[in-house]
């Protein structure tokens, strides 16, 4: 990942909102959730949330598919793979094990609550 993708992959994470709808996708899984679940679940108005998802999208972190009449929302894993690898690869001088692993950051902490 070059830096002007990490940096607005960041950016998009860097509003309340949207971390919120991104960590609920990541919770969702590869069903995805409908816009208007979503919106019903962070309390956002749908105008809003399409702000959101857009930013989102274009960020590379979430990813979108028709099913019906619907838009259904994923998040982009590979996306955010590249943005935890970009955001430890130069972990500790070069020394990634000092780092430890993300899963086990994860269960360590409240990081994910």
């Amino acid at each position: 990942m070059q830096l002007p993708v990490a940096v607005e992959a960041l950016s998009a994470l860097a509003h309340a909102n949207r971390l919120a709808v991104f960590r609920l996708l990541v919770r969702a899984g590869a069903d995805g959730m409908a816009a208007g679940d979503i919106a019903r679940e962070i309390g956002a108005l749908p105008n809003t949330l399409s702000t959101h998802l857009t930013i989102l999208s274009n960020a590379g972190l979430i990813g979108s598919r028709r099913d019906g009449r619907s838009v259904i929302y994923s998040a982009d894993y590979d996306g955010m793979r590249q943005l935890l690898g970009f955001l430890v690869a130069d972990c500790c001088a070069g020394r990634p094990e000092i780092c430890g692993t993300l899963s086990d950051l994860a269960a360590s902490t409240d990081c994910c609550t």
